[in-house]
């Protein structure tokens, strides 16, 4: 029988606290930094942390991803060394990267994952990470549902694709904007968000077309009716951004993913199943609209070029655009009139678009009706759309616990002599048999079936529920040694699970095959000696340098997908769109950067002028 392809949602953690809800509420795993070298330099764990983390996550068969995915220097080496010896005794399941060092240090034999920051865009270089050794690959989060089944039939290890959260407007682990501009690298965890600014859009002259937009600032992904897709592309991880987001983020956006694709494994046929095991049930209903947004777009998943017609940027502002509540009706002063059918509270935060053009955010002191008196006067025009970013009756329910995972588990119990023999199966495919000394049975007078169930269900204080009991109805057991044998039973079931699990293991390095290029640029981010002999072994010729380990201050330092003038309604590809002058400038306090559109690539790149 052909096994079931395994479908894995993969939530962020900035902390133990977050990954553990993560998993309670849902996640089939959860990617966490470590003390150091992780893509976001302020959400580092300790060593003890992570290890709580894994025994949690490992009894339901979910698994624990740390994140040593910057650049190394050569200094360092050792120093990742130690780390990634210590997360592996720490019981964490892969490791992901971006550095190829990685590849050739004295490590132990953990997984390795290529980060989102190796850049995977092509089936040439799938195949060359799959083949040195990687046993995930992390896909560029630019990529259609086309360009990945190129992927997913040149390969044969799983792909991981960011299904939901924050987008960078440019190539991922190839942003160079942060270090020459700022002397911060992104590849160091220390990116300045630059693609957050506001900028003036100006012609060659100093002419501005426009006035502190948000212009290279997108939108939020989010695939969550896209999934059945995806896996038919061939993504077999789906992977939530967010590793700075808060718990209540978190809790809200896995158990989404986690009902949405449910609903499309249950739909399968057999054919899919998910990675890890139990069933969350919630205390809400999680709405991805409840939670920080920009606003959503399926960037370019239905194709590249996308559709013009797709807005993919938040122009007006990078902060949260929440969930619309309705329109303004009435104005005056802190009171309006909003015509919408969501039911508003005190406490709740509201955001719109005011009569200058400008974001504004505002809190609900009181609700009577569909009149809102606000803690502030409001410039606000009748029409204007309103969107809550705060949901205060939302957020008390989930500030609390509000989501149990349970592992179902089956007991048939038997009498065998003086004793009582209870077989026991678990859903992750665990067996025992465990068996009390209870001296001779008595028939009971009265019927025993409906006590005993009950007694057996009792396993709230646990991460096991009963699915199914067979139990001896017809003899009387006391209550003390059902409580003895389920309490047994469990603790067994414990050392059972973590005896049984096991975790991949690194795969090989192939050293004939050759790389996807013979001359790397300085955005392939070689930055020690060790990842440059790597490259060299596999046939590259040329390398520059990353710009961390030799600086510059000028050239290009963004190529996105993403084009401003797409955005704009001015691509050159359109016959009726609108025209802007070439070239065009971005100016930003401090810097000014000339836009460069390469329309047979349909790219955009951004130049330090």
């Amino acid at each position: 029988m052909e096994k079931r392809r395994e479908i894995e949602l993969l939530a962020p953690a900035r902390d133990a606290t977050v990954a553990i809800e993560a998993i309670r509420h849902g996640a089939d795993a959860v990617y966490m930094g470590a003390s150091r070298f992780g893509a976001r330099a302020q959400a580092g764990n300790s060593i003890d942390d992570i290890a709580r983390v894994s025994d949690y996550a490992h009894d339901f068969g979910a698994k624990v991803y740390a994140t040593v995915n910057t650049i190394v220097y050569d200094q360092e080496l050792r120093q990742v060394e130690r780390l990634v010896t210590d997360l592996y005794h720490s019981g964490v399941d892969a490791i992901i990267v971006q550095d190829m060092s990685l590849l050739r240090l004295d490590i132990p034999p953990i997984a390795l994952h290529a980060s989102t920051q190796c850049d995977i865009r092509t089936p040439e270089k799938a195949r060359f990470l799959e083949a040195v050794g990687f046993s995930q690959l992390v896909l560029a989060r630019e990529l259609s549902l086309n360009e990945i089944s190129e992927i997913r039939h040149a390969i044969k290890v799983p792909l991981e694709a960011f299904v939901h959260g924050a987008l960078c407007v440019c190539y991922s682990g190839r942003c160079q904007a942060s270090q020459v501009l700022k002397g911060r690298s992104a590849n160091r965890g220390e990116c300045a968000q630059l693609c957050r600014l506001p900028y003036d859009l100006e012609d060659e002259s100093g002419k501005k077309l426009l006035k502190g937009k948000h212009l290279l600032s997108l939108r939020d992904m989010n695939q969550s009716t896209r999934l059945k897709a995806m896996i038919e592309a061939g993504v077999s991880s789906f992977k939530i951004e967010g590793r700075l987001k808060d718990v209540g983020y978190v809790k809200n956006v896995v158990a989404f993913y986690r009902l949405a694709l449910d609903r499309v494994i249950n739909e399968s046929e057999g054919e899919l199943s998910r990675s890890s095991f139990g069933h969350s049930d919630y205390t809400f209903e999680p709405r991805l609209e409840r939670s920080f947004n920009r606003s959503f777009t399926h960037y370019f998943i239905d194709g590249h070029p996308a559709p013009a017609t797709a807005r993919m940027a938040s122009l007006v502002t990078p902060k949260s655009m929440g969930e619309p509540a309705g329109r303004v009706e009435q104005v005056r002063g802190s009171r309006i009139r909003i015509d919408g059918d969501v039911a508003l509270t005190n406490g709740d935060g509201l955001s719109f678009i005011d009569a200058d053009g400008h974001y504004t955010g505002v809190r609900v002191n009181e609700v009577h009706g569909h009149d809102i008196i606000l803690n502030d006067k409001v410039n606000v025009k009748p029409g204007t759309e309103v969107c809550r970013t705060f949901d205060k009756r939302f957020n008390d329910i989930i500030s609390k616990p509000s989501a149990t995972r349970r592992v179902a588990i089956d007991i048939a119990l038997k009498i065998v002599d003086d004793k009582i023999v209870a077989n026991i199966d678990d859903e992750r495919g665990n067996h025992i048999v465990h068996t009390l000394n209870v001296g001779k049975l008595e028939l009971a007078r009265l019927p025993q079936a409906e006590r005993q169930l009950a007694e057996l269900s009792k396993l709230g204080n646990t991460i096991y529920e009963l699915r199914s009991a067979k139990v001896v109805g017809d003899y009387f057991v006391p209550a003390s040694v059902l409580s003895q044998l389920r309490r047994e039973a469990v603790e067994w079931l414990d050392r059972s699970q973590r005896i049984a699990y096991t975790r991949d293991r690194r795969r090989a390095e192939c050293y004939d095959v050759p790389c996807f290029a013979t001359c790397l640029t300085s955005a392939d981010n070689v930055s020690n000696e060790v990842s440059r002999q790597f490259y060299i072994d596999h046939g590259v010729k040329q390398i520059e340098p990353a710009v961390e380990v030799q600086p510059r201050k000028g050239g290009v330092v963004m190529t996105t997908r993403y084009c401003l003038r797409r955005e704009l309604g001015a691509c050159r590809r359109e016959v009726n769109a609108r025209k802007l002058p070439e070239p065009l400038l971005l100016r930003a306090e401090g810097f000014t950067l000339q836009v460069e559109c390469d329309c047979k690539r349909c790219e955009m790149t951004l130049v330090v002028k």
